[in-house]
């Protein structure tokens, strides 16, 4: 499985398994579904929302690696 990284952008992630919404909603990122979330990065989302990219890349993999 590809790792996520920061320059990739939301629906990316999302076109990989749908089910990683959850880990963007948990974060508080409730717009996975706007149009940001395919012109955005990870980094640059993750900064208009004040969360930590590193953090919600590591729950991201975290997911990808043991599904």
């Amino acid at each position: 499985m590809a790792k996520i990284t920061k320059d990739m952008t939301i629906a990316q992630v999302l076109m990989m398994d749908t089910d990683a919404a959850e880990i963007f909603l948990n974060a508080g990122m409730h717009c996975i579904g706007c149009p940001a979330s395919s012109g955005e990065s990870i980094e640059e989302a993750s900064a208009v929302h004040g969360i930590d990219a590193d953090d919600l890349l590591a729950k991201l993999n975290n997911f990808f690696e043991n599904k």
